[in-house]
């Protein structure tokens, strides 16, 4: 490495809304901030657990807010996570988390949040394994153009719905192949990489790992992305549905549970081919997932991807190998069987979105929950009489900051704090005038 480069370290922390905000360290700062506990951390502000994606201050949070003057967090960067970025002349590169001063973990940290969730799995004896897949559209803009555009009309890198498509890749092979070496490079290695049905639409399957790591991979992905693709002029949208008429991007999660040998979830004599331990998982999502709501299901723009007729799932449903269903069982050799949650989509920040499933997975292995809703089959036959999901984010908000399980797998601090969090964003989608409501009113009334 050039001595230019080795006196420099890329370090990044995930905000509330999955953002990842971060910034260059000198060498020797560097060297200081990765100090063995409990030394080692950096200050970074608080501020980015204090604004929206916009960078708009909230007004109706305590743990960060004006009134505490945005002072400094202690960032603590995990020596696991080290890589280089391959696009960025190998510059060496770690991701973080905050804890308070004492090295306890900061109660809103996302990353922090997942581990809370993954210390209790600890405490089962079980390890959640996890894989993320996410779908989203590439436009042929830059930030100058998007902004010159005022946000209406992308240009879409290709035209039409065209799925699996070889000739739709080649276009843009340089892009695509891009993607497929730099993340290997990266340590965000992809299992498939393919378009999807729709107008320059494409969806990655990440390898799984463990779910901490497959959380670190998901997010670096969006925003490793982002910055491939503003080299070939190309901006990715992670956007839940950017086009009524389109299908929404999802952001599919896989899960098993392993004892540190074997595939907990799988059992050939089991019904489905399912453990025990795999049907109270199941179970649990089952009953409760839908509490969890915001965490998958974070923005204003998430809901309109929850339409009846296309692929996304709008019912707490199970089902084998149903792609119409909210919780795929996928039961194949003993290693592979698992469990695919469709209800998240692509806007989701993967840690969050991660503590969920894996939360609600867990209580119904805690509870020793029973699975007595019987599968559907087709598409949707047997889902009659299961309540819709809501359709917006201020009534899954108030369902989420009104959960006791949610309180007990993520604390009062956090659920208080991400729950003011989505209640902003309503707000500020109360106060906005929308290029429909012009369409729609502005002439005829």
């Amino acid at each position: 490495m050039r001595q230019g480069h080795a006196a420099k370290v890329k370090v990044a922390v995930s905000d509330i809304d999955g953002i990842l905000r971060g910034k260059y360290l000198h060498r020797d700062k560097f060297l200081g901030a990765a100090e063995p506990h409990p030394k080692g951390g950096f200050g970074f502000c608080d501020v980015v657990f204090g604004w929206d994606a916009h960078d708009q201050c909230y007004d109706n949070t305590t743990v960060t807010g004006w009134q505490h003057g945005f002072p400094d967090a202690l960032a603590r960067l995990d020596p696991s996570t080290a890589r280089k970025v391959p696009w960025d002349n190998n510059v060496p590169f770690f991701l973080g988390e905050f804890v308070n001063a004492d090295g306890s973990p900061y109660a809103v940290c996302p990353r922090q949040t997942l581990k809370r969730v993954l210390k209790r799995a600890e405490a089962l004896g079980v390890k959640p394994m996890c894989g993320m897949e996410f779908e989203w559209f590439n436009f042929i803009e830059t930030p100058q153009s998007w902004a010159a555009k005022q946000g209406v009309g992308p240009t879409t890198i290709t035209p039409g719905m065209f799925g699996y498509s070889l000739t739709r890749m080649n276009q843009n092979r340089e892009y695509f192949n891009a993607l497929m070496d730099d993340m290997a490079a990266f340590g965000v290695p992809i299992e498939g990489l393919h378009t999807e049905t729709g107008p320059g639409v494409a969806e990655v399957a990440i390898a799984f790992s463990e779910a901490l790591e497959a959380a670190d991979r998901a997010i670096l992905f969006k925003t490793g992305a982002k910055e491939i693709g503003q080299r070939f002029g190309i901006m990715p949208s992670f956007m839940a549905k950017w086009h009524q008429h389109y299908p929404g991007c999802s952001g599919h999660i896989h899960q098993s549970l392993s004892d540190g040998s074997k595939n907990l979830f799988a059992d050939a004599d089991g019904r489905h081919g399912m453990s025990k331990v795999f049907e109270s998982y199941l179970a649990g999502q089952v009953a409760c997932l839908m509490e969890f709501a915001p965490m998958f299901w974070p923005t204003i723009n998430s809901y309109k991807r929850l339409v009846d007729g296309y692929w996304a799932p709008v019912k707490p449903t199970w089902g084998v190998d149903n792609r119409t269903a909210s919780f795929r069982v996928i039961a194949g050799s003993p290693k592979s069987t698992r469990l695919e949650t469709r209800c998240p989509g692509a806007d989701v920040n993967p840690y969050l979105a991660m503590a969920a499933v894996v939360a609600a997975g867990l209580h119904g292995v805690e509870q020793g929950l029973k699975l007595h809703a019987p599968p559907i089959t087709g598409t949707n036959e047997g889902a009659e009489g299961i309540p819709r999901a809501p359709r917006t984010l201020i009534e899954t908000t108030r369902n989420f900051r009104d959960s006791a399980i949610t309180r007990d797998w993520l604390g009062d601090t956090f659920v208080d704090h991400f729950a003011a969090t989505r209640e902003w964003e309503w707000r500020q989608w109360l106060d906005g005038v929308t290029d429909w409501e012009l369409k729609r009113y502005f002439e005829i009334i």
